[in-house]
């Protein structure tokens, strides 16, 4: 056996055993980073430190609170807040007390939020604010099994019986531990693995959300399983920005744990430009939007300073590429990522114009990024390659706790999304469809027992619902959704994912865009433009001080944006081109919920919002 495997079999029953091991082996080691606004609302923030031994103190006095509201091992603690250092200090609280965490969007309404508590018969809600105390207060009817709301940020907030403070339970959690100081390590040593560590619940496109059970052995997997990637280690320092109520964020908090390297803590999504260079982060996770957005934005900084600046970002972006797919394509023959030498000599020359600002922003110290939730256009991930801000796309789902396949450090390809984590099998079906069996895999949907046999074998196979295809060598590419893959009237085959990627990469203005085409005999799009970049183009040709709304509609914009879409068109399949696209009014957002909160396309949302647009490119046409 070797040592991974002996590793990740000899590990331990959950992570909360894990956080007591990490905190006895370096209890001065710095842990987390956060910050703290001045006073004043003015000015950059004050970043504070905790300690893994301070962390554990915080940790344990919030289980102890916890135990002393009556919280039974397996309950249901639900936890509605932003990301931040206090979301982690009382999700290891909840695992520390043997609870489990039900996670809640802080975006998600009172309807829904009530459901996901009530469901889950949580009995203790963490809730960041007033904004969210307000929702259980006007939902507390429906939730019987509530017995205390414990609010982070107390400002505005009317305390007493059945509301506390943060800082009011730890002190009644550390008065208990003073009576029993050994307390939590019984709570944490009577933890099996098979016990419930947390629920999820998957922001359904239609229908109310499912809860996705993952007991303690899940997250002590993907500890074990990140660390034996050697993608991390010790001296690392990651910034943690993405949800934590989504899976993607939290199964980073376990890695970190294992390996014991600093997290820096911030959830404000406007803060990461900001924040970049304070951090000076050597990890950061994040979704394809996010490195979109960063590509939009210096494309439209590169065309603001005139038209040899922009010649030179567009030579230089070529050239990021090109060096890209030769180092790739190098490092996969021989073991050695190098570019030819007339390649190398223009690269270093864009390195300096360009590239080298690029790095910058992000901090100046970034090793890798990991991408995941949805796939990242290659065209943008060779363009950061090339700029060496290596992305590693990586892949799973809710229901196998997040992480099931992540490119393999300097041996990353572009356009995969890796190989299998340590213990992990795959398998594709006759149909393409990508199967996953192994540790991280869910115990099932909550309450939902026919729900959870339409998707897991009772061999263990899960049935993921994505297409996909394995090199020979073991890489996964993932094609599409199954349940998105368009079938046109003709009775071709079309991945809208696949065609939206290669728009993206094409135009720097595009901020989503749905393809449609399901029984029809061509495909049409929906377009919404990015605000901040749309509006610098708008300047510059002739449409200054008109607002989103007024800019979309223009002429010019759209016949801008047709440009990009004949450049598109140029590249696809006669199938697969878009004859027609309408500009939406505004940008998707989460409030309207036509994204979800890791900021995916909730496309039967979309149609249904925008059918009339919809209708209106079909009309006249044979199947309209």
């Amino acid at each position: 056996m070797s040592d991974t495997q002996t590793l990740i079999e000899n590990r331990p029953p959950s992570v909360a055993t894990l956080f007591l091991e990490r905190v006895a082996a370096t209890p001065d080691a710095e842990a987390y980073r956060y910050p703290v606004p001045p006073a004043s609302g003015e000015g950059p923030d004050d970043w504070k430190s905790l300690s893994w031994g301070e962390t554990a103190e915080r940790v344990y006095a919030i289980a102890a609170g916890l135990i002393e509201l009556g919280v039974q091992p397996e309950q249901r603690v639900a936890l509605s807040s932003s990301t931040r250092v206090e979301w982690i200090l009382a999700d290891l609280g909840i695992l520390c007390a043997g609870a489990a965490t039900t996670t809640v969007y802080p975006q998600t309404n009172a309807d829904e939020s009530a459901f996901i508590v009530s469901d889950s018969e949580s009995r203790v809600l963490f809730a960041e604010n007033a904004e969210q105390v307000a929702k259980a207060k006007e939902k507390r009817a429906e939730l019987p099994a509530l017995t205390h709301v414990v609010v982070i940020d107390a400002e505005g907030v009317e305390t007493g019986d059945w509301v506390l403070t943060l800082a009011e339970l730890e002190a009644r959690g550390a008065a208990r531990l003073e009576k029993d100081p050994e307390l939590i390590k019984e709570r944490v040593g009577a933890i099996t693995k098979d016990q419930l560590a947390t629920l999820i619940y998957t922001s359904g496109t239609t229908g109310r959300p499912k809860g996705v059970r993952l007991p303690h052995d899940n997250w002590a997997y993907m500890a074990k399983a990140i660390a034996a990637t050697g993608l991390i280690s010790t001296e690392d320092v990651q910034y943690l920005w993405l949800p934590l109520a989504h899976v993607f964020g939290k199964v980073l908090t376990s890695g970190q744990i294992e390996v014991g390297h600093v997290t820096a803590v911030d959830g404000r999504v406007d803060k990461i430009i900001e924040n970049l260079p304070v951090v000076q982060p050597t990890y950061m996770a994040a979704v394809p939007r996010i490195f979109e957005k960063v590509y939009n934005g210096v494309a439209a900084k590169a065309r603001a300073g005139g038209g040899a600046k922009y010649k030179i970002f567009q030579w230089a972006s070529e050239v990021a590429r090109e060096y890209a797919k030769a180092s790739q394509d190098n490092f996969r023959r021989t073991g050695t990522a190098s570019a030819p030498f007339g390649l190398s000599a223009k690269h270093k020359v864009a390195d300096a114009l360009v590239f080298a600002k690029i790095r910058e922003a992000f901090g100046g110290n970034l090793r890798a990024c990991v991408s995941g939730s949805a796939a990242l256009a290659p065209e943008i991930g060779y363009f950061f390659a090339g700029a060496g801000i290596h992305i590693l796309e990586g892949y799973g789902l809710t229901e196998s706790s997040a992480a099931s396949f992540v490119n393999p450090g300097e041996a990353y390809r572009t356009g995969t999304v890796g190989k299998p984590l340590p213990g992990t099998e795959v398998r594709i079906a006759e149909d393409g469809e990508i199967l996953l069996r192994g540790p991280g895999i869910m115990e099932g949907y909550h309450g939902l027992p026919e729900k959870t046999a339409e998707v897991l074998e009772s061999d263990g196979w899960f049935h993921t619902g994505d297409i996909g295809e394995l090199s020979p060598d073991g890489y996964l590419r993932i094609t599409d959704r199954k349940k998105d893959l368009i079938k046109t009237s003709g009775g071709k085959y079309i991945a809208p994912a696949e065609v939206e990627g290669q728009f993206k990469a094409v135009c720097p203005y595009v901020s989503n865009i749905l393809v449609h085409g399901a029984d029809r005999n061509f495909c049409t799009a929906l377009i919404a433009l990015d605000e901040v970049a749309i509006l610098g183009w708008a300047e510059e040709n002739g449409l200054g001080g008109k607002s989103y709304a007024e800019v979309v509609a223009a002429p010019e914009t759209v016949a801008m944006v047709e440009g990009y879409i004949k450049e598109l068109n140029e590249g696809l399949q006669r199938w697969q081109t878009i004859k027609k696209f309408r500009l939406l009014p505004r940008d998707l957002d989460v409030e309207h919920g036509e994204i979800t909160p890791s900021l995916k396309l909730k496309r039967p949302v979309v149609e249904r919002e925008y059918k009339h647009l919809i209708d209106e490119m079909y009309a006249g046409t044979r199947e309209a």
